[in-house]
């Protein structure tokens, strides 16, 4: 179905030629046209040696044995084979034609086309510039010119073998390939469906880019491997008993476990601040059944015998992702762990592995398979997730009482956990708990409690900001103190901006500035980098101060402090350089809505979250930044299923009434009549308004909503 761990270790150490072989031709059927282009390819590439000393030709047999290995198609086989052999050596487009056909020399052309794309977009690696510029630029340009999906497949595979041998390339190297890995070849592979490959390329780049952090990361996972794997077995064989216990054949499912992979893991600790014992879904089964009728069966019987978390259930089957994607999401709580559930059937298994590339290798034909229907395709990290909504106090009616370990009794609402009881005790004690023992027992501080618990709580030295957790405590006494917390830091780090800001607009050393800001006691600093207006104000009175003095009369003006307005990528950016493009850089990806703070390169304002342990120390090294928040005012395209009164001229009236709305209307479809209603009115439009239950209040004043969703994203609300 797909490669597993096992095959990519074997593709990474197969060092010679008839050991590549033999696997490319354990993957798809050695026929004459293929074992001629092995061939062709061999004595192409014969004089030809990689960094590491082995022929190149192990490079193209290794490519073509991955992507027979996803889809089994001749075709794409032998242009894996073909695909250096026109830029690399003397063999032309028209020979390649000649031997093996159009439809292999269209692919070759293809693969051929995306280096010069590359070789034109991408700076050279002698430049100082960053390269994440150029790599965004090269990702567009290949998603517009490359028309047919399959060029894109190989080259992912192509890219993939690539990083499974960049040890033997120096170090400079090994960053630069794997940033633009990183960058430009992991997304194409999320925007066609192929999660496998996406995993396995982010995984490789994480390991050269961060490699202290992936280290990190490894070995908290090999050090908890056991628990780990003891919890999802456990959940599992639970789940598995359910589903037997109502009906379910043995033969007729099957659950598969995973991990969260570790760039994944890497990106939600960035993007909230927080440390791997505080990524919430780490743990995740997938149910396989064999209909779509069986996924609703088992997704009853997950929420029937399980807590879920509300916020976190999204049915991919009935409104499937725009690459085909098609599985039901929720998460419960088991015990005293978090998993997330994954529900699909196994033609939409093969679909979820291998995307675009499942036409191939599971459906009749696949040639020339275009990529129209990622034309309108908004591109969204697949590492930006919302916080967990837990499940709301009101839903615990009973108190329980617990105890601390000298026998005082604290009594908590039903389903508190052991960090509500620190906050109980005291606000230092929640604050600096680290740890804790439950009827002498170490747990984690997120352990739900049962009536009549002794808890032990240990502290440490230091305030724990632990923001991602807020949502999981019950008492409103630790969620109040967890967000005076992640506020206090959101100001530390607010103030520090705001010096780097004054900065940078001023030309001046952060000392001075910080100099000036104490002597002048400017209030309320962590608001300067939220409020332009606060900023142009301080901005203006270090001028009139420093204007006092005569030695800096000349100084004033032949400088322009004035800080100009840009809107880009729907932000608002202030400074007094210039600002031609908007960057997110691929360390902790915001999202629309953020915290974010911006850093000044050249032209190019990068664009951090402001949890982001890059972003901290860059601005620990005083590096240039600039004004920057969400832009207010933007576009948001709604679909809306709506009955309307079989009344004359009841759609003019509606129509009015969105007009006064500001909503402009895009298209409209009407269903059939029938006594009452006109059923199924189908309207696409476009508002300004980001929220949707606002927005939907607004409508259902007027007529009856059977639906309504923005169509850009169909959970986001």
């Amino acid at each position: 179905m797909s490669l597993s761990p096992v095959n990519i270790e074997k593709v990474k150490h197969l060092h010679d030629i008839d050991s590549a072989i033999a696997y490319l031709f354990s993957h798809i059927i050695p026929t004459d046209k293929l074992k001629e282009a092995l061939a062709f390819a061999t004595e192409a590439h014969k004089t030809q040696f990689r960094k590491s000393g082995e022929p190149y030709i192990i490079h193209p047999i290794l490519v073509a044995a991955i992507v027979a290995s996803i889809t089994n198609d001749e075709a794409m086989a032998i242009a894996a084979l073909l695909h250096d052999v026109v830029e690399d050596t003397a063999i032309t487009l028209e020979e390649v034609e000649e031997s093996y056909g159009k439809d292999v020399a269209h692919l070759v052309s293809g693969l051929t086309k995306i280096d010069s794309i590359r070789d034109k977009e991408l700076i050279p690696s002698s430049s100082n510039e960053k390269l994440i510029v150029s790599a965004l630029s090269f990702r567009k340009m290949l998603l517009a010119s490359i028309e047919d999906v399959r060029v894109l497949v190989v080259k992912l595979c192509d890219r993939l073998h690539n990083m499974l041998t960049l040890d033997a390339l120096p170090k400079h190297k090994q960053k630069r390939i794997s940033e633009e890995t990183l960058v430009v070849y992991s997304p194409i592979a999320h925007r066609l469906g192929i999660s496998f490959l996406k995993n396995m390329l982010e995984d490789l780049s994480f390991s050269y880019l961060f490699a202290e952090e992936k280290h990190f990361i490894d070995n908290y996972l090999d050090t908890n491997y056991h628990a780990i794997e003891m919890r999802l077995n456990e959940f599992k064989q639970h789940m598995s008993n359910i589903l037997i216990q109502h009906g379910f054949c043995e033969d007729d499912f099957e659950i598969l476990s995973r991990i969260k992979h570790r760039y994944s893991i890497y990106l939600k600790m960035q993007r909230k601040g927080v440390s791997i014992d505080e990524v919430l879904d780490l743990l995740a089964i997938r149910i396989i059944v064999k209909d779509p009728l069986k996924c609703y069966d088992a997704l009853g019987l997950v929420h029937l015998n399980f807590r879920p978390l509300a916020s976190r259930f999204k049915d991919y089957i009935a409104v499937p992702k725009d690459n085909g994607y098609q599985t039901i999401h929720t998460s419960v709580f088991y015990k005293t762990a978090i998993f997330e559930v994954q529900i699909r059937t196994y033609d939409m298994h093969k679909t979820a592995e291998l995307g675009v590339a499942a036409h191939w290798k599971y459906k009749s034909g696949g040639n020339n398979i275009k990529l129209d229907w990622l034309d309108n395709l908004q591109y969204q990290n697949e590492s930006v997730e919302d916080f967990y909504e837990l499940i709301k106090t009101d839903l615990y009616s009973e108190d329980i009482s617990v105890f601390s370990p000298t026998g005082d009794a604290f009594t908590l609402p039903r389903g508190a956990v052991v960090l509500d009881f620190a906050y109980a005790v005291h606000t230092d004690i929640g604050n600096k708990a680290v740890s804790a023992m439950v009827n002498k027992t170490k747990t984690s501080l997120l352990t739900e409690l049962n009536n009549g618990d002794i808890v032990k709580v240990v502290i440490g030295d230091e305030i724990e900001t632990r923001c991602s957790w807020i949502d999981a405590v019950k008492t409103s006494r630790a969620q109040t103190n967890m967000k005076l917390n992640c506020n206090a830091r959101l100001r530390e780090i607010n103030a520090k901006t705001a010096v780097n800001i004054i900065a940078t607009i001023m030309g001046l050393k952060h000392s001075r500035v910080e100099e000036w800001l104490q002597q002048n006691k400017c209030e309320n600093l962590s608001h300067i980098p939220t409020d332009i207006e606060h900023l142009k104000n301080v901005i203006h009175n270090y001028i009139s101060d420093i204007g006092k003095n005569s030695r800096f009369q000349r100084f004033i003006s032949r400088h322009r402090f004035k800080v100009k307005k840009y809107e880009i990528s729907s932000l608002e950016l202030y400074s007094n350089s210039s600002i031609s493009d908007v960057v997110f850089d691929y360390c902790c990806h915001p999202k629309y809505g953020d915290e974010v703070m911006a850093f000044l390169d050249k032209s190019k304002a990068h664009v951090h979250h402001k949890m982001c342990q890059n972003a901290t120390k860059k601005s620990e090294n005083n590096e240039p930044m600039v004004f920057v928040k969400w832009a207010k005012e933007r576009i948001f395209k709604y679909k809306l299923i709506a009955s309307l009164p079989n009344e004359k001229g009841a759609l003019a009236d509606f129509l009015a009434f969105l007009a006064k709305q500001n909503i402009d209307l895009v298209s409209i479809e009407l269903g059939k009549d029938n006594l009452d209603y006109i059923h199924y009115t189908d309207i696409v439009f476009q508002s300004e308004e980001a929220d949707i239950n606002t927005l939907r209040a607004k409508i259902e004043s007027k007529i009856k909503v059977v639906d309504l969703i923005r169509s850009d994203d169909a959970y986001r609300n």
